[in-house]
């Protein structure tokens, strides 16, 4: 890139923690707890990474809706460095970028059962409630901003599309700062959308095994600054995490699909490499978007071993989304959170003592994909976590990678 972009610590909210230091064990231990049965008012039954309500507060917002109480649960940890580059560079100067699919579901499928039943909407019922703008809107009325406000919906890939867009905010000179990250739930909506498509598994998803039949849908937010100012974004954290690069494709080939070949995930994970301006065997850790669906993962094999070839073998990968959940919008954010814990709790770790999520599965490998280099129980490294790479592709073709990576200037 550039200009170097320095990202702070995240703000994290789901089922598999509700802060950074939870959300690590979780995913360092391989623990599911945060997957529960559900059911919708269909009567389906569905595995789903759900945040307990008890975990999450009222806020202040107009429409307080779950969505938002789950993005104010990630924001509030961030709120300290959010007002510390308020101050530093005036409410103006400071864009939201934010990816969501959901919008207020809960609220809007209520307000229409009522619209069909009584012939008119709740009394507190506004169609904003389900407009693509509001959770980058709360943002702005919660840290009383006035700069760039930008939503993005492109399913899995949204919050990772929203990290780009932040980074060419700042590098255009139209923003010196930028809130970026991501937010959705395990809605009804989300459910049962889903299951139309034939995409859930009744079981907990199983990227990668041949026995893999679907995604385990999940509800979180991950959410970071973004800035010029590395003293700014390190704040009490150990290093400084920079945003390397990041690379975007969009297949365009079906409305949901991804290319079957994987031309297309490698196409933006060659673009990340390109815009970072490394190599692929300079990265240390690779978080895999990893669905459990039969189409995404056979693509996304043969797309990362097209890109890292022989460095492949070596390259140590996991998809955290059997303990996460696949987040949707937020997933991208979520996941790049995952890379930035990797590099920042293990600088100082030896290499033989360092912990990085696990891949959570069956292990009964599918002998119709390449061999990737998943990581299990007791895995030791030889080198250290310094650059992490983070995969998100979408409906239709739209893709994402990011690349981070541990920064001394």
């Amino acid at each position: 890139m550039k200009e170097k972009l320095f990202l702070s610590e995240p703000g994290i909210a789901c089922a598999a923690g509700m802060d950074a230091a939870a959300f690590w064990k979780a995913l360092t231990t391989g623990s599911q707890d945060g997957l529960v049965k559900v059911k919708t008012h269909s009567g389906r039954e569905f595995y789903a990474a759900k945040i307990a309500d008890g975990d999450l507060k009222k806020t202040q917002a107009r429409y307080d809706m779950r969505v938002i109480q789950i993005e104010d649960a990630a924001l509030e940890q961030i709120a300290p460095t959010v007002q510390a580059a308020k101050q530093k560079y005036g409410d103006a100067r400071i864009a939201v970028c934010v990816g969501c699919c959901d919008n207020g579901s809960e609220f809007s499928v209520a307000g229409h059962r009522e619209y069909f039943e009584k012939g008119s909407f709740p009394k507190n019922y506004s169609l904003e409630i389900q407009s693509a703008d509001y959770p980058a809107t709360y943002i702005k009325e919660k840290f009383g901003l006035s700069g760039p406000a930008l939503v993005f919906a492109t399913a899995c890939s949204s919050s990772g599309s929203a990290i780009a867009k932040g980074a060419e905010l700042i590098m255009a000179g139209i923003a010196d700062a930028a809130i970026v990250g991501g937010v959705d739930v395990a809605s009804d909506t989300v459910l049962l959308g889903f299951d139309s498509l034939e995409a859930v598994s009744d079981t907990k998803t199983n990227p990668f095994s041949k026995n893999r039949s679907g995604i385990t849908l999940g509800e979180g937010a991950a959410f970071f600054v973004l800035t010029k100012d590395m003293a700014l974004a390190k704040g009490s954290a150990a290093v400084s995490v920079e945003l390397l690069g990041f690379g975007q494709s969009a297949d365009a080939s079906h409305m949901t699909a991804p290319l079957a070949d994987g031309s297309g995930a490698l196409a933006a994970m060659k673009e990340a490499l390109k815009n970072s301006g490394l190599k692929a065997d300079q990265i240390d850790y690779m978080n895999l978007h990893g669905t459990g669906t039969k189409l995404n993962d056979s693509m996304e094999a043969k797309a990362v071993a097209e890109c890292f070839k022989d460095h492949c073998a070596s390259l140590p990968a996991s998809s955290t989304k059997p303990m996460t959940g696949h987040t949707l919008g937020a997933s991208s954010a979520v996941e790049l959170a995952v890379c930035w814990l990797a590099i920042v709790n293990n600088d100082s770790a030896a290499a033989n003592e360092i912990q990085l999520p696990l891949h959570v599965y069956d292990g009964q490998d599918d002998p119709d994909l390449e061999r990737l280099n998943f990581i299990q129980k007791g895995a030791k490294f030889n080198r250290k976590i310094n650059v992490c790479m983070s995969n998100s592709f979408g409906f239709g073709g739209c893709n994402v990678s990011l690349i981070i990576g541990k920064t001394d200037a």
